[in-house]
């Protein structure tokens, strides 16, 4: 599908900028997804393998949490959201550019027009295409089919969040993300549940749960409740903002590259220490994707990239991010692919297995999950020599 210019939609590369690409979101959102496409299953054989204490506690962080709390499982899906904010003002450049002006919200109707068109288009598709991953074409009709999805939550996010971005100063964005948070707080708090009151944070008993049982069509995940069902996506537009803002930041040439990460690691450890602080009266969940879970992993997707930003486009080491490149410039599509439409596992034994069993035992998951990352890595470089890309 064909990108138009004026915009970048959620997962695709950012535009150039006067310096070149900003290779580190690439990376960054490389290294997002390299976890749930096949690093998850290299680090829990590894665990497995070695036993190694630091081994183990990579493993532990690589499942989700059952309620309250947080891993870094639990952080990839809100970063890659975070990323495709981050996106946003650098697509936007060019007609900025052409048009003279400082900022998006002096754009003219005539001239949003289209964007909005297309931010509804490529929101339309993504949560198309999450329906897709949900087995849309299994046809085991609508009671048995889920709406909700990890993609139809980033382009209604992302949706959400690009109009405020395109209508609002950059103090009008902060403002709008603080309303959003504290508004959902108090929702969630203070309306009363029927049959459990106000206030309960529990899967069958919370505001969000409720309401996805009376409005979200067809299946809810987890019976009760759907993680990314309706009212929890309101909060993941702050998510999204987070992002918008941190891209407007970046794209700011009054400030030094040097400046620009010790913003980002600064405000980042400002915003963990305030989510720890909020988990004392409001938990940090990502199943509700809690007010104080948006803060806290919006502090981490902050110091993750001033680090990959540092790293990568000041100090310019940038061969080693080369396989998270190769998946950051094809991340939808890779989602897509390792979610069920490919069967990776299927070539990678067939290629691999012989050579497996040299090894001993314990040491051969080992092999075939690096097997399985070395035919999906193959694919997309593939892909990226032929320039090839997934755009929605």
């Amino acid at each position: 599908m064909k990108s138009s210019p004026a915009l970048t939609a959620p997962g695709t590369p950012v535009a150039p900028i006067a310096t070149g690409r900003l290779v580190s979101l690439d990376a960054l959102r490389g290294f997002d997804m390299f976890w749930i496409m096949s690093g998850e299953h290299i680090i829990h054989a590894l665990a497995k393998a070695t036993g190694w204490p630091v081994l183990l506690w990579m493993s532990s962080q690589l499942h989700h949490v059952d309620w309250n709390g947080c891993t870094f499982y639990d952080m990839i899906f809100p970063l890659f959201l975070f990323i495709a904010g981050v996106s946003m003002p650098y697509s936007l450049q060019g007609k900025l550019k052409r048009a003279g002006l400082d900022s998006a919200e002096q754009l003219s109707f005539a001239d949003k027009r289209p964007i909005y068109q297309s931010m509804l288009r490529r929101t339309l598709i993504l949560i198309f295409l999450g329906m897709v991953v949900n087995g849309l074409f299994a046809f085991k009709g609508y009671e048995q089919t889920r709406f909700a999805s990890v993609l139809g939550r980033i382009g209604l996010a992302w949706l959400g969040a690009g109009i405020i971005f395109l209508n609002t100063s950059t103090r009008g964005q902060i403002i709008a993300a603080l309303l959003i948070l504290l508004g959902y707080w108090a929702a969630l708090i203070l309306i009363p549940v029927p049959g459990f009151g106000a206030g309960v944070l529990t899967p069958e008993g919370s505001l969000t749960s409720y309401i996805d049982r009376l409005f979200l069509p067809g299946k809810l995940h987890r019976t009760v409740y759907d993680p990314e069902g309706l009212f929890s996506t309101v909060p993941a537009i702050a998510t999204a903002l987070l992002g918008m803002l941190t891209g407007t930041l970046l794209k700011d040439v009054r400030r030094s590259m040097q400046q620009k990460t010790l913003m980002m690691l600064g405000l980042g450890i400002g915003l963990i220490l305030l989510g720890l602080l909020w988990d004392q009266v409001f938990p940090i969940n990502k199943r509700l994707w809690t007010s104080s879970f948006t803060v806290y992993v919006g502090g981490w997707s902050l110091i993750f990239l001033a680090v990959f930003y540092y790293i990568i486009d000041v100090q310019g080491f940038q061969k080693w991010a080369f396989p998270f490149v190769l998946i950051g410039t094809n991340s939808i599509l890779i989602y897509l692919a390792s979610d069920g439409i490919v069967d990776f596992a299927h070539t990678a034994h067939f290629l691999f297995d012989g050579f497996s069993q040299f090894f001993i035992l314990p040491w051969q998951p080992v092999i075939q999950a690096l097997a399985v990352t070395a035919v999906q890595l193959s694919l997309l470089y593939v892909l990226y020599r032929n320039k090839l890309f997934l755009k929605i």
